[in-house]
């Protein structure tokens, strides 16, 4: 990414709020380490000084009951991203299968504020899907695969992504009761995981939430 031009006297916008003024507010869902040094971290201005814990309690009494999956082989820098976008959408858990060490970097601490469940095989994962009654649905590009656009995704469910590149391997292509593709309209084969995975992801949010 190419960085916008300063002029002299000028400076990069600052992220966050510095310390809060004194008194402090009467609150015990605040960090007093925050409230002393500033609050730098990438959440939202709601949540400025909160604590991690008391930020994840507030999110957990309106998770949505979508879930996300995502193949871990390679170490893919994918993962962090899609982790990023599922926090924003407050999923109710992230499901990585295979690797359990995945690549955090993209995820920009993300994965904190939402529950992340390891899965060693796509067989563990269909298990703990079959064992909630929950559907496994796969976004993929690939022959048969259903349109996502003019798909219906139903409330509660698990969205599959496999690694970049590859896509869905075969095992997770089996254990999906369906896949839906992502339009294409120019000479790539398929966009990028991240991206798959927001677009999915607001897919089924303008299905299933209100702002």
């Amino acid at each position: 990414m190419v960085e916008p031009e300063i002029g002299p006297g000028e400076f990069y916008p600052v992220v966050g709020v510095g310390p809060h003024p004194l008194p402090w507010p009467d609150d015990t869902r605040l960090d007093p380490d925050l409230l002393a040094h500033g609050d730098r971290r990438n959440v939202s201005d709601h949540y400025r000084y909160w604590s991690v814990a008391a930020i994840v309690a507030d999110l957990d009494t309106k998770r949505n009951p979508l879930r996300i999956a995502i193949e871990n082989w390679q170490h893919d820098l994918n993962i962090g991203s899609i982790v990023r976008t599922a926090n924003a959408f407050n999923v109710a858990s992230v499901h990585i299968v295979g690797k359990r060490d995945w690549n955090r970097r993209g995820a920009m601490v993300t994965d904190k504020y939402l529950q992340v469940i390891h899965h060693s095989d796509v067989t563990e994962l269909k298990n703990w899907c079959g064992e909630r009654e929950i559907p496994l649905i796969g976004i993929d590009n690939l022959p048969g695969s259903v349109p996502l656009e003019s798909a219906r995704i139903p409330r509660q469910v698990v969205m599959f992504f496999g690694q970049e590149g590859a896509g869905i391997s075969p095992e997770g292509q089996r254990a999906c009761s369906q896949i839906f593709d992502i339009a294409q309209y120019g000479s790539t084969r398929s966009i990028n995981a991240s991206a798959a995975g927001a677009i999915a992801m607001y897919h089924w949010g303008l299905q299933h939430l209100k702002r």
